[in-house]
């Protein structure tokens, strides 16, 4: 294995993408393959055998993946993962944060036990990269703007508890045991492929409906929305740069909109105003609810990497890939899911 200080590159062999049917992992995936590189992509076992969202990239490119179907709850399917691939990309996680007040357990087993298979395996098998995925969730309410990676954490759901874990836990490795680990914390993400909980996605196919009407939970919360192809450009950024290693370095545009804002753009691209109802079952526990969410990352920027998608050049192509889609986000549309 190439040394874990010095110029390793991702061309130089196969990785693996844990979570690779995820929103973020199928575009971190594609993102790799079109840099030349070898992926082996675990996707989330289902008695259906799909892919989820790598099931959006493009044939020609999909029959270059290797496909591993499994769970990083189970250790020995992992260390089979890792087995002769250089670098490892951790996306695998529970992301639902109304879902992680119903089942916390499932979020402590599939984000911390998860992370922990992840990080024994790569430790085993010598890896010279371990690029783990943490979330913004993780500072809680902005104590101030903008949210430099000393911030302190606070978790306010059990998702975002979580995910500090699992943080800590990727951190002791590098200091316990020389484990080149970088955790790469996005802010909040969009863009196609995205799921239909999400608020974008959601606003988005309510919007298309013939009657318009969008029905939400609060409309203050600001988030920084950072478009999913920039957000997959810094993972492979980082992976590449030694000085990350043992780090967390944020991905975020620095600019925050509130979801009222969002809901206005929206509006602005389908070209018709979207009346909003309140929707008491989307609303979040009030000590739970973050309130702003706002990036400093200007340590990733002194690595080699800015966003490059305007934020409504990034929301059309959303709509444009909700209007393509329509059927998958018929239901989001109706009804809400947690």
């Amino acid at each position: 294995m190439a040394s874990s200080t010095t110029g390793w590159r991702l061309t130089d062999g196969p990785v693996a993408v844990t979570g690779a049917g995820g929103f973020i992992g199928s575009h971190v995936v594609e993102a790799l393959v079109r840099r030349g590189v070898q992926v082996r992509a675990l996707v989330h076992y289902n008695a259906q055998g799909t892919i989820g969202a790598l099931r959006f990239v493009e044939p020609a490119l999909l029959e270059t993946i290797e496909i591993v179907r499994g769970d990083v709850q189970d250790p020995y399917a992992v260390r089979s993962l890792l087995r002769g691939v250089e670098a490892v990309f951790h996306l695998a996680a529970l992301i639902g944060i109304p879902y992680s007040y119903v089942a916390p357990a499932s979020y402590v087993a599939t984000n911390i036990g998860g992370t922990l298979n992840v990080l024994e395996g790569a430790r085993a098998e010598g890896l010279a990269r371990v690029i783990v995925t943490s979330t913004s969730e993780t500072y809680g309410t902005a104590q101030y703007t903008p949210i430099d990676e000393r911030h302190p954490l606070v978790a306010q759901s059990p998702y975002a508890a979580t995910k500090i874990g699992a943080d800590y836990l990727a951190l002791s490795y590098h200091r316990s045991f020389d484990l080149p680990v970088t955790v790469v914390r996005p802010f909040n993400t969009f863009g196609p492929r995205q799921s239909a909980r999400a608020v974008i996605p959601t606003i988005v196919a309510q919007a298309l409906r013939d009657s318009g009407e969008v029905r939400l939970g609060s409309l203050v919360p600001r988030r920084d929305l950072c478009y999913v192809e920039d957000t997959a450009r810094g993972f492979l950024v980082l992976a590449e740069r030694p000085e990350a290693i043992g780090n967390v370095t944020n991905l975020g545009t620095g600019a925050s909109r509130s979801v009222g804002e969002m809901v206005e753009a929206v509006g602005r691209i389908v070209g018709r105003r979207l009346p909003i109802v309140e929707d008491a079952a989307r609303v979040r526990p009030e000590r739970s609810e973050v309130n702003e969410l706002c990036a400093d990352a200007s340590a990733a920027r002194a690595l080699g990497w800015s966003p490059q998608v305007a934020f409504e050049d990034g929301l059309a192509r959303v709509v444009e890939f909700v209007r393509a889609h329509e059927a998958d986000f018929a239901s989001a549309a109706e009804r809400y899911h947690i």
